[in-house]
């Protein structure tokens, strides 16, 4: 007598909080395109330092591990893309994006695209995500005076290192997904990898679409479901006033969202978002670099009649978060007392936590105070490695971008 195996049921896309119990995560495990990484152009690229990508895999791994042994559905970017392009609306839109005909002019760029066009879906992938430079492309392929005169390791394709960092590029809110607009030009084609994902693979046909890739700059490491129907978003180096504004009047429009915090933070490289100097680790409660939490500020933003915008503030952060939540005090768990160690601390992502349920969340091992303090306050810390996958500046956060969580009860 055969048994009849039934596949588990994937949990539907849905997200309402940083802290409701995590079902589904899409990840991206790095590849190749960290291998382009070189002392010549990882600032442009946004990284600080040359990973060792061997070890950054492992580290990654052992992160995906993790969480499947916490009962979370772990989808990897690469898979998905993989089946996406098999649908040929899909492939010409990938293509699309990777070619720059303005860089590389008519002729290449024709050249270019019909040479990926004739590559294996696998194959393709890679180009899309790990890059191609000019010594890569065919030798028939594109006599052209770009090509002459650009040397042979310059990408023709651009390579997507920071694709590691799956939050920025979408943010699920309630059922609904938002496509980002990403600030940095390195990371500007990273949405349209994400855009064929949830426009063209199976898995998200019925997902509907909250703002748009091409508004105004907002990226998803700036937005916090603080709880449901309640959005913060950090204005700073990545998302513009103009950016929270209208990703707020459009949950508004949709009616995901009641109150809008739009929270000013230092525009510089240690604090390029929101979620690394303050992310969610409990239902009441934060985990907040001590150094701005007397300063940071928030602009309530509320819907008024017939599409209009109320703006109040600027006020405490802390206080207009728990007045719009519902409750009494949203509790603040420093990352460190000593200033010294706080400041290291807080560069090296110990802010940046990633919540699998209230009270119970994922942390770099190497910040020692902070996953202490948390501990202290009633907080599990599950520890990962983060010596390579650290060096983009990014942590658990970055690195996931969750499609599911259960509702809080």
């Amino acid at each position: 007598m055969s048994i009849q195996v039934i596949p588990p049921v994937s949990p539907p896309a849905r997200v309402d909080s940083e802290v409701g119990p995590l079902r589904s995560v899409l990840l991206h495990r790095p590849g190749n395109e960290l291998k382009r990484l070189t002392p010549r152009n990882n600032d442009q690229l946004l990284f600080d330092g040359i990973p060792w990508v061997d070890r950054a895999q492992d580290e990654h791994d052992a992160f995906a591990a993790l969480l499947r042994s916490r009962g979370v559905e772990v989808l990897l970017v690469a898979d998905l893309l993989t089946d996406t392009l098999a649908d040929p609306r899909a492939r010409a839109a990938g293509i699309h994006a990777a070619v720059e005909e303005r860089r590389l002019g008519l002729e290449l760029a024709d050249a270019l695209r019909s040479h990926l066009t004739g590559l294996p879906a696998a194959t393709l992938v890679e180009v899309l995500m790990s890059g191609m430079t000019f010594e890569e492309l065919p030798a028939s392929e594109g006599a052209s005076l770009v090509r002459r005169m650009r040397h042979p390791h310059d990408f023709a394709v651009t390579p997507l290192p920071n694709l590691l960092f799956t939050r920025d590029s979408s943010i699920w809110v309630g059922d609904r997904v938002a496509i980002t607009s990403l600030t940095m030009p390195a990371r500007r084609r990273e949405t349209s990898i994400t855009d064929l994902i949830y426009a063209y693979h199976p898995r998200f046909a019925s997902a509907g679409r909250a703002y748009g890739a091409h508004s105004a700059p907002v990226e998803g490491g700036d937005v916090l479901l603080l709880a449901p129907g309640v959005l913060a978003i950090g204005v700073g180096e990545r998302t513009t006033p103009a950016g929270a504004e209208s990703f707020a009047r459009s949950v508004f429009a949709d009616g995901l969202a009641h109150t809008v915090l739009a929270v000013p933070i230092e525009q510089r490289r240690a604090s390029m978002h929101l979620d690394t100097v303050c992310t969610m680790v409990d239902v009441d409660a934060v985990v907040m670099y001590p150094a701005i939490q007397d300063t940071l500020s928030a602009y309530p933003l509320r819907p008024t009649g017939e599409g209009g915008l109320a703006v109040a503030g600027p006020a405490p952060f802390l206080t207009a978060a728990a007045e719009a939540m519902g409750i009494e005090r949203l509790r603040a768990i420093d990352t460190g007392l000593d200033p010294v160690t706080a400041e290291r601390e807080q560069w090296d992502d110990g802010n940046n936590t990633l919540a699998l349920a209230p009270g119970v969340v994922v942390a770099y091992e190497r910040n020692v105070e902070t996953n202490t303090r948390l501990e202290e306050n009633g907080i599990e810390v599950l520890r990962i490695s983060g010596y390579e996958l650290g060096s983009g500046r990014g942590g658990p956060r970055c690195m996931s971008c969750p499609l599911s969580r259960d509702q809080i009860a």
